[in-house]
């Protein structure tokens, strides 16, 4: 049963909009409640379809228009719904933002003439067009200059693929493997650890590469740039980013 408008709008306003609060809200945003973005989507929507939707990605800039990381559709439109961010479209060449309310009205326009890169989500009584880009209005530090080392962004760097057989494969579908053994000194850093499938995975067990006579696809590597942005970009979805990141071929 969906939420009344009035009911939303008051809980939209309460708090969290002034620069201080967005800035704090932006930074915590894996450990608070995504409870507005929820709240947008009706019960009877597909939640195979929707699940998969609101997990794919969004490129996020600061107040200058850097791309500063990348989040999923649900964190987006939280941050949207909040009063913390814009999103940011492309009409004709031309970058225009818009808040929660015109990106609604946006929405019910162009679900008539739907593109065919263009994603959707089942709101409360329309379709909402899903943001590609969004900015954040009052958060202005720099990009990070360093790629966070996490399983995200390690599956990312190989493009999911496994790096002894060269089987892509879905993430539940793959492990992280130390090329070079913890029993054998070897460390976990972007050097040493590489996206592996199941099988290759307990194939290998403990030992190395030339003790399981397998062999390595490709030298891993520290990324210099955040491979979630990178990688995105070969998707016709995000085509958008490549104005945004400098790294765009």
């Amino acid at each position: 049963m969906g939420t009344s408008p009035v009911t939303l709008q008051e809980r939209r306003s309460e708090g969290g909009r002034d620069d201080e609060n967005c800035g704090f809200f932006f930074s915590q945003t894996l450990r608070w409640s995504n409870f507005e973005a929820n709240f947008l989507i009706e019960e009877r929507t597909d939640a195979t379809m929707s699940g998969r939707v609101l997990e794919t990605n969004v490129l996020v800039l600061n107040r200058f228009y850097m791309a500063i990381r990348v989040v999923n559709v649900r964190r987006a439109l939280t941050l949207l719904y909040r009063d913390c961010a814009e999103v940011i479209d492309n009409d004709d060449g031309q970058f225009i933002g818009y808040d929660f309310d015109s990106w609604c009205e946006l929405s019910q326009l162009a679900s008539a003439q739907k593109q065919p890169e263009d994603e959707y989500i089942q709101a409360v009584g329309f379709e909402m067009k899903v943001p590609r880009i969004t900015r954040l209005t009052r958060f202005d530090r720099m990009p990070a200059q360093t790629v966070r080392f996490n399983r995200k962004n390690l599956f990312a760097r190989d493009d999911h693929t496994c790096q002894y057989c060269g089987k892509a494969e879905p993430t539940h579908k793959l492990s992280l493997d130390h090329v070079v053994p913890r029993s054998h000194g070897g460390g976990t850093t972007w050097e040493n650890i590489v996206c592996c499938c199941l099988r290759c995975n307990s194939r290998k067990g403990g030992r190395t590469p030339q003790q399981a006579h397998m062999k390595l696809l490709s030298r891993p590597i520290k990324p210099r740039f955040n491979p979630l942005m990178t990688h995105s970009m070969d998707d016709p979805r995000y085509a958008s980013w490549k104005t945004f990141l400098h790294t765009a071929k």
